[in-house]
C-alpha cells in the first residue's frame, strides 16, 4: 500500500505539481500591519541570502544562499533563451572604449591630488582634470554595444542566414540617476542580455514573440504570477533609434519596478556601430540581402532575484504547544529555484551508525545534483526550530534520519510546502527527489 501510495504521488508529479500556485490562499494568511520589507530584508540576513552590509551600503552583495539562487536563476534565463536555434552565447569585456554611455572610473587620490594644489589656475586645474578624465577607464552600462560589435564575426557561423542572437549575463555599471528606492541595488548590478537579429519584415513579429515569452518566463518561477505584468515603453522614453519598447515589471510594496526590458531598435545602432561597412552587414532574406534589426532584451539580475524573494515570503499564523499564537515566515521558492532542495538531519541515539547513513545520503544525494544541507552536524536545534529555520531558508524537504532507519530503513520526509510528514524508504528517496525536482522545471 505504501509503495503504491508513492508511485501514485510520483505520477502526479508528472502531470504537474498539484501544490504549486494552487489553494494559495489556504497557506498565505497575511498580517495586515506587518512591514513585509523589513522582515524579508532581516530574513535574507539571517539566512544568508543577502549579506548585512548591503542594507548599510550600495553594493549588493550575496550570501552562500543568495549566491546559490543568483546561480539557479540565470541558470533558467540562459536555459529559455538558448532554445531557440542560432542562439550563441559569448563574453564581452566590461571596459567600454566605445559605448557614449558608459561610466567612467576615477582615480580619487589623483583627482583630491589636483584639487589640493593651491598653486594652480582654475584654467590648469581644468586641463589637468580634462587629462586625467581622458586617461580613466570607461566600464560599460549594458551589454548591448558588445553584442553588436561582435556581429560581423558571428556571421560566419550562421552563414548570413537571419534570425540569431548572442546572449550574455554580465556586470554592468548603472550611474546614480539610474538607481531607485532600493538600498540593496547596487550601482554594479548583474544583466542577462539577448540581442537578436533579425529581417526588417518580421522584427515586430519577432518583438510580439519575445515579449510574451519574457513575461511567461518570470511567471512560470512564481507563486503569485499576477505581481508580474508587462507594458509598453512610453514615446517620451523611448531611445534615439528606437521605434517601440516594452517593460516587464514586478509590483513591490512600494511600487512597480522594471525587471526587463525590449527594445526594437532597427538597424540605426548597428549602422552606427559599423561605420562604412554596410555591406559586410547584410544578410540573406529570401533572394535580397538587407541589414538586419535588432531587439534588445536585457532584464536586471538582482532586481530580479528580489523579485521572487518578495513573491515567494509567506507570513503565516502558527499555534505552539502553550496555544499561543505566531507569526511564522516561509520562503517558498519554486523547487527550480530554492537553494537548497533537501535538509538531511539526524534523530537522537546511535549518533555514529546515525551520521554515516547521513554521510551516505549525502555524498548520494550531492552526486545526483541535489542541494543539499548537512543538517545533521549541529544536533543542537529542536525539530520545531529546525522546521523553522529551514523554511525561512527555503528547503524544500527534510529528512530524518532516525533508530528507525538503522532497523527497518524508513526515512521522515517533510515537505515545506504541505508540512505534511511521511515515511519513506531510504532506496526510494533519491529518485523522488529528482522526479519531483524534474516535474517542478517541465511545469
Amino acid at each position: 500500500m505504501f509503495l503504491h501510495s508513492i508511485r501514485r504521488r510520483l505520477q502526479l508529479l508528472g502531470e504537474k505539481l498539484p501544490w504549486y500556485q494552487r489553494n494559495i490562499s489556504k497557506y498565505n494568511t497575511h498580517y495586515d500591519n506587518c512591514d513585509k520589507t523589513s522582515l524579508l530584508m532581516q530574513l535574507c540576513a539571517d539566512r544568508y541570502y543577502i549579506s548585512p552590509e548591503a542594507f548599510h551600503t550600495r553594493n549588493c552583495t550575496y550570501g552562500p544562499l543568495g549566491t546559490e539562487l543568483k546561480k539557479n536563476i540565470t541558470k533558467q534565463w540562459t536555459s529559455a533563451i538558448r532554445t531557440r536555434a542560432y542562439v550563441f552565447g559569448i563574453t564581452t569585456s566590461v571596459q567600454s572604449r566605445m559605448c557614449e554611455e558608459s561610466v567612467k572610473v576615477v582615480n580619487v587620490s589623483a583627482l583630491q591630488e589636483i584639487l589640493n594644489q593651491d598653486s594652480l589656475t582654475k584654467k590648469e586645474a581644468c586641463q589637468k582634470i580634462q587629462m586625467l578624465m581622458k586617461d580613466c577607464m570607461s566600464v560599460r552600462t549594458s551589454l548591448l554595444q558588445g553584442a553588436l560589435q561582435q556581429y560581423i564575426k558571428v556571421l560566419e557561423l550562421v552563414n548570413r542566414t537571419l534570425p540569431f542572437g548572442l546572449a550574455e549575463i554580465g556586470l554592468c555599471h548603472h550611474s546614480d540617476s539610474q538607481l531607485r528606492h532600493l538600498s540593496c541595488c547596487s550601482s554594479e548590478v548583474t544583466e542577462s542580455s539577448l540581442v537578436w537579429f533579425c529581417s526588417p519584415r518580421t522584427s515586430s513579429q519577432w518583438m510580439d514573440y519575445w515579449a510574451h515569452q519574457r513575461l511567461q518566463w518570470w511567471r512560470k518561477f512564481a507563486l503569485g504570477p499576477s505581481d508580474f505584468s508587462m507594458c509598453n515603453v512610453v514615446d517620451e522614453e523611448l531611445k534615439e533609434g528606437t521605434s517601440h519598447g516594452v517593460k516587464v515589471l514586478y509590483k513591490f510594496p512600494w511600487g512597480s519596478e522594471t525587471l526587463e526590458t525590449l527594445w526594437s531598435l532597427g538597424d540605426t545602432l548597428l549602422l552606427k556601430t559599423h561605420q562604412g561597412t554596410c555591406t559586410k552587414l547584410q544578410c540573406k532574406d529570401g533572394r535580397k540581402s538587407v541589414v538586419p534589426h535588432v531587439i534588445s532584451v536585457s532584464a536586471n539580475v538582482d532586481r530580479g532575484i528580489l523579485a521572487y524573494l518578495f513573491n515567494s515570503l509567506q507570513l503565516l499564523r502558527k499555534t505552539d504547544s502553550k496555544q499561543k499564537l505566531h507569526q511564522k515566515m516561509v520562503l517558498k521558492l519554486h523547487p527550480t529555484l530554492t537553494p537548497v532542495k533537501v535538509a538531511l538531519d539526524m534523530g537522537r541515539g546511535f549518533s555514529s551508525e546515525l551520521r554515516q547513513v547521513c554521510e551516505g545520503l549525502f555524498k548520494e544525494f550531492l552526486e545526483a545534483g541535489i542541494s543539499t544541507w548537512p543538517g545533521y552536524l549541529d544536533t543542537s536545534l529542536s525539530m520545531e526550530n529546525l522546521h523553522t529555520k529551514y523554511d525561512e531558508m527555503g528547503v524544500l524537504f527534510t529528512v530524518m534520519v532516525s533508530e528507525s532507519t538503522l532497523k527497518s530503513g524508513l526515512l521522515l520526509v517533510r515537505n515545506r510546502d504541505t508540512t505534511i510528514r511521511e515515511t519513506m524508504h531510504i532506496s526510494e528517496i533519491k529518485c523522488f527527489l529528482l522526479k519531483y525536482i524534474s516535474a517542478s522545471e517541465n511545469f
